[in-house]
Protein backbone atom coordinates (compact mmCIF):
# COMPACT_ATOMS: atom_id res chain seq x y z
CA UNK A 1 0.00 0.00 0.00
CA UNK A 2 1.39 3.39 -1.05
CA UNK A 3 1.02 6.11 1.55
CA UNK A 4 1.02 9.82 0.77
CA UNK A 5 3.32 12.04 2.80
CA UNK A 6 1.40 14.92 4.37
CA UNK A 7 4.47 17.00 5.28
CA UNK A 8 8.15 17.25 4.43
CA UNK A 9 10.77 18.92 6.59
CA UNK A 10 13.55 18.07 8.98
CA UNK A 11 14.22 17.19 12.60
CA UNK A 12 16.58 19.66 14.23
CA UNK A 13 18.60 17.56 16.68
CA UNK A 14 21.24 19.93 18.07
CA UNK A 15 23.65 20.59 15.18
CA UNK A 16 22.28 17.54 13.33
CA UNK A 17 19.54 17.89 10.71
CA UNK A 18 17.46 14.86 9.74
CA UNK A 19 15.39 15.30 6.55
CA UNK A 20 12.10 13.43 7.00
CA UNK A 21 8.68 12.76 5.52
CA UNK A 22 5.58 12.63 7.72
CA UNK A 23 2.77 10.10 7.23
CA UNK A 24 -0.49 9.67 9.16
CA UNK A 25 -0.11 6.63 11.42
CA UNK A 26 -3.79 6.06 12.12
CA UNK A 27 -7.15 6.03 10.36
CA UNK A 28 -10.63 5.90 11.84
CA UNK A 29 -12.84 3.16 10.44
CA UNK A 30 -16.53 3.82 10.69
CA UNK A 31 -19.69 3.47 8.64
CA UNK A 32 -20.45 6.67 6.73
CA UNK A 33 -24.03 7.83 6.39
CA UNK A 34 -25.66 10.35 4.05
CA UNK A 35 -28.36 12.77 5.09
CA UNK A 36 -31.45 11.75 3.14
CA UNK A 37 -35.13 12.58 2.77
CA UNK A 38 -36.89 9.83 4.78
CA UNK A 39 -39.89 9.77 2.41
CA UNK A 40 -37.97 8.84 -0.75
CA UNK A 41 -34.29 8.39 0.19
CA UNK A 42 -33.18 11.42 -1.82
CA UNK A 43 -29.82 12.99 -0.88
CA UNK A 44 -29.92 16.24 1.08
CA UNK A 45 -27.57 18.79 -0.48
CA UNK A 46 -26.51 22.15 0.91
CA UNK A 47 -25.80 25.33 -0.99
CA UNK A 48 -23.08 27.80 0.04
CA UNK A 49 -24.91 31.12 0.18
CA UNK A 50 -23.25 34.49 0.84
CA UNK A 51 -24.98 36.27 3.73
CA UNK A 52 -24.47 39.69 2.06
CA UNK A 53 -25.57 39.30 -1.57
CA UNK A 54 -27.57 36.07 -1.22
CA UNK A 55 -25.69 34.47 -4.12
CA UNK A 56 -24.46 30.86 -4.22
CA UNK A 57 -20.67 30.81 -3.93
CA UNK A 58 -18.49 28.20 -5.70
CA UNK A 59 -16.07 26.35 -3.46
CA UNK A 60 -13.09 27.89 -5.30
CA UNK A 61 -14.17 31.38 -4.11
CA UNK A 62 -14.44 30.43 -0.44
CA UNK A 63 -11.62 31.54 1.85
CA UNK A 64 -10.90 31.82 5.56
CA UNK A 65 -12.01 34.76 7.64
CA UNK A 66 -11.44 35.80 11.25
CA UNK A 67 -14.22 37.77 12.92
CA UNK A 68 -12.96 40.60 15.15
CA UNK A 69 -14.70 41.49 18.44
CA UNK A 70 -16.23 44.57 16.74
CA UNK A 71 -17.76 42.42 13.99
CA UNK A 72 -15.25 43.15 11.22
CA UNK A 73 -14.25 40.15 9.14
CA UNK A 74 -10.55 39.83 8.33
CA UNK A 75 -10.04 37.71 5.21
CA UNK A 76 -6.80 35.69 5.13
CA UNK A 77 -5.19 34.58 1.87
CA UNK A 78 -3.13 31.39 1.38
CA UNK A 79 0.03 33.54 1.28
CA UNK A 80 -0.76 34.87 4.75
CA UNK A 81 -0.47 31.36 6.15
CA UNK A 82 2.60 30.53 4.08
CA UNK A 83 4.44 33.63 5.33
CA UNK A 84 3.87 33.04 9.05
CA UNK A 85 7.09 33.88 10.98
CA UNK A 86 7.51 30.38 12.47
CA UNK A 87 10.73 28.41 12.64
CA UNK A 88 8.62 25.26 13.11
CA UNK A 89 7.00 25.49 9.66
CA UNK A 90 9.43 23.04 8.10
CA UNK A 91 11.48 21.96 11.12
CA UNK A 92 10.59 19.63 13.99
CA UNK A 93 12.64 21.36 16.66
CA UNK A 94 13.80 19.18 19.57
CA UNK A 95 13.40 21.30 22.74
CA UNK A 96 14.43 18.81 25.43
CA UNK A 97 14.26 15.17 26.49
CA UNK A 98 11.71 14.30 29.17
CA UNK A 99 10.95 11.10 31.19
CA UNK A 100 8.26 9.06 29.46
CA UNK A 101 6.39 8.40 32.73
CA UNK A 102 5.89 12.14 33.31
CA UNK A 103 3.75 12.60 30.17
CA UNK A 104 0.03 12.36 30.96
CA UNK A 105 -1.82 10.59 28.08
CA UNK A 106 -4.42 13.38 28.32
CA UNK A 107 -2.02 15.57 26.34
CA UNK A 108 -1.54 13.12 23.47
CA UNK A 109 -3.19 13.57 20.09
CA UNK A 110 -2.74 12.14 16.59
CA UNK A 111 0.26 9.98 15.70
CA UNK A 112 2.50 10.20 12.63
CA UNK A 113 5.18 7.94 11.15
CA UNK A 114 8.47 9.64 10.32
CA UNK A 115 10.54 8.36 7.41
CA UNK A 116 14.08 9.42 6.53
CA UNK A 117 13.87 11.49 3.33
CA UNK A 118 16.63 10.30 1.03
CA UNK A 119 19.88 8.41 1.60
CA UNK A 120 21.75 11.12 3.57
CA UNK A 121 18.98 11.24 6.17
CA UNK A 122 19.15 7.55 7.06
CA UNK A 123 22.23 7.66 9.32
CA UNK A 124 21.20 10.59 11.57
CA UNK A 125 17.66 9.10 11.66
CA UNK A 126 19.02 5.79 12.97
CA UNK A 127 21.29 7.66 15.38
CA UNK A 128 18.36 9.48 17.03
CA UNK A 129 16.21 6.36 16.98
CA UNK A 130 18.85 4.24 18.69
CA UNK A 131 19.62 6.97 21.23
CA UNK A 132 15.93 7.11 22.24
CA UNK A 133 15.42 3.33 22.22
CA UNK A 134 15.54 2.01 25.77
CA UNK A 135 16.31 5.43 27.27
CA UNK A 136 12.80 5.79 28.80
CA UNK A 137 12.89 9.34 27.44
CA UNK A 138 10.77 11.17 24.88
CA UNK A 139 12.05 14.02 22.75
CA UNK A 140 9.81 17.03 23.36
CA UNK A 141 9.46 18.96 20.09
CA UNK A 142 7.62 21.85 18.52
CA UNK A 143 6.15 21.49 15.03
CA UNK A 144 3.65 23.24 12.74
CA UNK A 145 1.27 20.79 11.05
CA UNK A 146 -2.06 21.40 9.32
CA UNK A 147 -2.12 25.17 9.87
CA UNK A 148 -1.30 25.08 13.57
CA UNK A 149 1.77 24.84 15.78
CA UNK A 150 1.85 22.13 18.42
CA UNK A 151 4.05 20.53 20.98
CA UNK A 152 4.87 16.92 20.23
CA UNK A 153 6.82 13.88 21.31
CA UNK A 154 9.30 11.80 19.37
CA UNK A 155 9.41 8.16 20.43
CA UNK A 156 10.32 4.83 18.87
CA UNK A 157 7.94 2.05 17.81
CA UNK A 158 9.04 -1.01 15.79
CA UNK A 159 12.37 0.55 14.76
CA UNK A 160 10.88 3.78 13.44
CA UNK A 161 10.39 7.24 14.87
CA UNK A 162 6.86 8.30 15.79
CA UNK A 163 5.69 11.90 16.15
CA UNK A 164 2.89 12.20 18.70
CA UNK A 165 1.23 15.62 18.49
CA UNK A 166 0.20 17.11 21.85
CA UNK A 167 -2.37 19.55 23.14
CA UNK A 168 -1.27 22.82 24.71
CA UNK A 169 -1.82 23.12 28.49
CA UNK A 170 -4.59 25.71 28.00
CA UNK A 171 -6.46 23.21 25.82
CA UNK A 172 -6.89 20.80 28.74
CA UNK A 173 -10.11 21.56 30.60
CA UNK A 174 -10.24 21.83 34.37
CA UNK A 175 -11.32 18.47 35.82
CA UNK A 176 -12.09 19.52 39.40
CA UNK A 177 -15.86 19.49 38.75
CA UNK A 178 -15.76 15.72 38.19
CA UNK A 179 -14.15 14.85 41.54
CA UNK A 180 -16.43 12.91 43.95
CA UNK A 181 -17.19 14.31 47.44
CA UNK A 182 -14.24 14.17 49.84
CA UNK A 183 -16.30 12.58 52.61
CA UNK A 184 -16.86 9.29 50.73
CA UNK A 185 -15.36 6.47 52.80
CA UNK A 186 -14.17 3.14 51.42
CA UNK A 187 -13.84 0.16 53.77
CA UNK A 188 -10.66 -1.92 53.76
CA UNK A 189 -12.61 -5.01 52.70
CA UNK A 190 -14.19 -3.16 49.78
CA UNK A 191 -10.79 -1.96 48.53
CA UNK A 192 -9.36 -5.47 48.93
CA UNK A 193 -12.17 -6.97 46.82
CA UNK A 194 -11.71 -4.26 44.16
CA UNK A 195 -7.98 -5.09 44.04
CA UNK A 196 -8.84 -8.77 43.75
CA UNK A 197 -11.09 -8.03 40.78
CA UNK A 198 -8.32 -6.03 39.11
CA UNK A 199 -5.85 -8.87 39.67
CA UNK A 200 -8.31 -11.34 38.15
CA UNK A 201 -8.51 -9.30 34.92
CA UNK A 202 -4.79 -8.47 34.81
CA UNK A 203 -3.22 -9.36 31.46
CA UNK A 204 -0.77 -8.36 28.75
CA UNK A 205 -1.84 -5.55 26.41
CA UNK A 206 -3.02 -7.21 23.21
CA UNK A 207 -5.47 -4.99 21.30
CA UNK A 208 -5.75 -7.56 18.49
CA UNK A 209 -8.10 -9.65 20.64
CA UNK A 210 -10.72 -6.88 20.71
CA UNK A 211 -12.98 -5.81 17.86
CA UNK A 212 -15.48 -3.07 17.05
CA UNK A 213 -18.68 -4.96 17.81
CA UNK A 214 -20.85 -1.87 17.25
CA UNK A 215 -19.59 -1.39 13.69
CA UNK A 216 -20.03 -5.11 12.97
CA UNK A 217 -23.61 -5.07 14.28
CA UNK A 218 -24.41 -1.94 12.26
CA UNK A 219 -23.03 -3.56 9.09
CA UNK A 220 -25.31 -6.56 9.73
CA UNK A 221 -28.33 -4.24 10.04
CA UNK A 222 -27.44 -2.43 6.78
CA UNK A 223 -26.92 -5.73 4.93
CA UNK A 224 -30.21 -7.12 6.25
CA UNK A 225 -32.16 -4.05 5.16
CA UNK A 226 -30.47 -4.07 1.75
CA UNK A 227 -31.42 -7.74 1.27
CA UNK A 228 -34.94 -7.24 2.62
CA UNK A 229 -34.55 -9.90 5.29
CA UNK A 230 -35.43 -9.70 9.02
CA UNK A 231 -33.01 -7.73 11.15
CA UNK A 232 -30.55 -9.78 13.25
CA UNK A 233 -31.61 -10.32 16.85
CA UNK A 234 -29.45 -9.04 19.67
CA UNK A 235 -27.91 -11.68 21.93
CA UNK A 236 -26.84 -9.13 24.53
CA UNK A 237 -28.11 -9.76 28.04
CA UNK A 238 -30.29 -7.05 29.54
CA UNK A 239 -28.83 -5.27 32.54
CA UNK A 240 -30.84 -3.62 35.26
CA UNK A 241 -29.77 -0.28 36.68
CA UNK A 242 -30.46 -1.19 40.31
CA UNK A 243 -28.45 0.60 42.98
CA UNK A 244 -25.56 -1.45 44.34
CA UNK A 245 -25.69 -1.42 48.14
CA UNK A 246 -23.36 -4.25 49.16
CA UNK A 247 -20.14 -3.45 47.27
CA UNK A 248 -18.25 -6.41 48.74
CA UNK A 249 -20.90 -8.90 47.61
CA UNK A 250 -21.12 -7.33 44.17
CA UNK A 251 -17.34 -7.33 43.74
CA UNK A 252 -17.07 -10.92 44.99
CA UNK A 253 -19.65 -11.96 42.40
CA UNK A 254 -17.76 -9.95 39.77
CA UNK A 255 -14.54 -11.79 40.60
CA UNK A 256 -16.24 -15.16 40.25
CA UNK A 257 -17.87 -14.12 36.96
CA UNK A 258 -14.53 -12.84 35.63
CA UNK A 259 -12.82 -16.11 36.55
CA UNK A 260 -15.57 -18.05 34.79
CA UNK A 261 -15.24 -15.88 31.64
CA UNK A 262 -11.47 -16.36 31.58
CA UNK A 263 -11.87 -20.09 32.07
CA UNK A 264 -14.29 -20.16 29.14
CA UNK A 265 -11.92 -18.12 26.96
CA UNK A 266 -9.12 -20.57 27.74
CA UNK A 267 -11.31 -23.57 26.95
CA UNK A 268 -12.47 -22.19 23.57
CA UNK A 269 -9.17 -22.69 21.67
CA UNK A 270 -8.87 -26.17 23.18
CA UNK A 271 -12.37 -27.07 21.95
CA UNK A 272 -11.50 -25.92 18.41
CA UNK A 273 -8.38 -28.05 18.42
CA UNK A 274 -10.32 -31.03 19.73
CA UNK A 275 -12.94 -30.63 16.99
CA UNK A 276 -10.24 -31.11 14.32
CA UNK A 277 -9.06 -34.39 15.88
CA UNK A 278 -11.04 -37.70 15.88
CA UNK A 279 -13.88 -37.59 18.37
CA UNK A 280 -13.30 -39.39 21.63
CA UNK A 281 -15.83 -40.40 24.23
CA UNK A 282 -15.65 -38.13 27.25
CA UNK A 283 -14.59 -39.81 30.46
CA UNK A 284 -16.76 -39.59 33.62
CA UNK A 285 -14.08 -37.38 35.24
CA UNK A 286 -14.21 -34.85 32.37
CA UNK A 287 -18.01 -34.82 32.47
CA UNK A 288 -17.90 -34.06 36.19
CA UNK A 289 -15.38 -31.21 35.67
CA UNK A 290 -17.57 -29.70 32.94
CA UNK A 291 -20.62 -29.81 35.21
CA UNK A 292 -18.66 -28.09 37.99
CA UNK A 293 -17.53 -25.29 35.63
CA UNK A 294 -21.10 -24.74 34.43
CA UNK A 295 -22.34 -24.69 38.02
CA UNK A 296 -19.70 -22.06 38.97
CA UNK A 297 -20.73 -19.82 36.05
CA UNK A 298 -24.40 -20.09 36.99
CA UNK A 299 -23.67 -19.34 40.65
CA UNK A 300 -21.55 -16.32 39.75
CA UNK A 301 -24.29 -14.85 37.53
CA UNK A 302 -26.93 -15.43 40.22
CA UNK A 303 -24.78 -13.76 42.91
CA UNK A 304 -24.11 -10.76 40.67
CA UNK A 305 -27.82 -10.26 39.98
CA UNK A 306 -28.71 -10.54 43.67
CA UNK A 307 -26.05 -8.02 44.67
CA UNK A 308 -27.24 -5.43 42.16
CA UNK A 309 -30.96 -5.84 42.96
CA UNK A 310 -30.66 -4.94 46.66
CA UNK A 311 -32.21 -1.62 47.56
CA UNK A 312 -31.22 0.82 50.26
Amino acid sequence: MTMQAIWKGAISFGMVTIPIKVFSATEEKDISFRQVHVADGGRIRYKRICSIDGEEVPYSDIGKGYEMPDGRMIVLEPDDFADLPLTSKKVIDVLEFVPADQVDPLYLGKSYYLQADGGPGAKPYVLLRDALEGSELYALVKVALRSRESLGLLRTVDNILILQVMLWPDEIRDASFAAPPEDVEIRTQEKAMASSYIDTLRGEFDPEQYHDEYRHALEQVVEAKAAGVPLPESDEEETEGAEVVDLVAALRASVEAAKARRAGATEAPAKKAAAKSPAKKASPAKKTAAKKTAAKKSAAKTAAKKATKKSA
